[in-house]
């Protein structure tokens, strides 16, 4: 019984909308996975790239409707093909979920994409101004008070990092935080009298495409303490999806963190003299 049931079964045709879901499926990710790499290695423009990775999410939409055609159409017919539907939904799944996150967050924050500590004499952008001369990008100059009034509402909680420590200290925290991030380091310019300010350019990348997201630090004494102050922006769109928020945020509880570990240098008090014993 069980035998002539899946002879039954196999003789049926498999859909040919299950297998067209899985077809677009397919494609989605090998132009989702091409436009990625593009973006990562420089090989294009980033709006050519962008452009591909739109096509994808968009085929991989079309193979969401094909793929509930499909299973519509199996369940009246009884034809084969369901494996091919889960597959292809799965698939589609995994290229649609970050982008839908991304969209939910556009929906929720601010279309910035300057985010500083301080708003009103942001770190400049010197090295990385040549950097964002091409077609499309954003200029160097910082946004504005609009935009610092928008971060206010959104992120209040961006402020400038004091540190109970020396500016050379404290810029040799910041140095190190970012070589472990393995951003590219642009500009260093360590702190040097008379004025005693450091900065640091880098170019910091988002986790899936790659995009490049422009950083600027300053390190300024501040008595005996010191006072670091962060801005960070895309270089290309209007609106960053608060990743430039996000990446402040943690570089402020990264320093902070590790300037309270860092052992304050005490001054080594001279050895006091021995008296010579007096030979009798």
């Amino acid at each position: 019984m069980a035998r002539r049931f899946s002879a039954a079964y196999q003789s049926e045709p498999v859909s040919s909308l299950a297998a067209w879901a899985r077809r677009l499926a397919v494609f989605s990710a090998i132009a989702a996975l091409s436009s990625i790499i593009i973006v990562r290695f420089g090989f294009l423009e980033v709006k050519p790239a962008l452009a591909t990775f739109l096509g994808s999410l968009g085929f991989a939409a079309l193979s969401v409707l094909v793929a509930l055609c499909g299973f519509a159409a199996i369940w009246r017919n009884g034809s084969r093909g369901m494996s091919l539907i889960l597959f292809a939904l799965a698939l589609d799944a995994v290229i649609l979920a970050y982008p839908a996150y991304l969209g939910w967050q556009y929906r929720k924050l601010p279309a910035i994409h300057d985010i500083t500590t301080d708003p009103i004499d942001p770190p400049r952008f010197e090295a990385l101004a040549r950097l964002r001369t091409a077609d499309g990008a954003n200029t160097a100059v910082y946004a504005g008070l609009y935009s610092a009034e928008l971060q206010r509402a959104a992120w209040p909680d961006i402020e400038p990092v004091d540190l109970d420590v020396n500016v050379q200290r404290a810029y040799d925290v910041t140095h190190a935080i970012i070589v472990k991030r393995k951003w590219l380091i642009i500009d260093e310019r360590p702190p040097q009298p008379p004025r005693r300010i450091g900065r640091i350019e880098a170019v910091a990348r988002t986790p899936i495409m790659g995009f490049r997201e422009d950083v600027s630090i300053r390190v300024t004494p501040d008595g005996e303490g010191s006072r670091v102050d962060i801005r960070s922006s895309s270089r290309y769109f209007e609106g960053d999806f608060g990743s430039n928020a996000s990446r402040v945020t943690k570089l402020i509880d990264d320093i902070n963190t590790a300037a309270e570990s860092t052992p304050a240098q005490k001054k080594t008090a001279a050895p006091k003299a021995v008296p010579k014993a007096v030979k009798k």
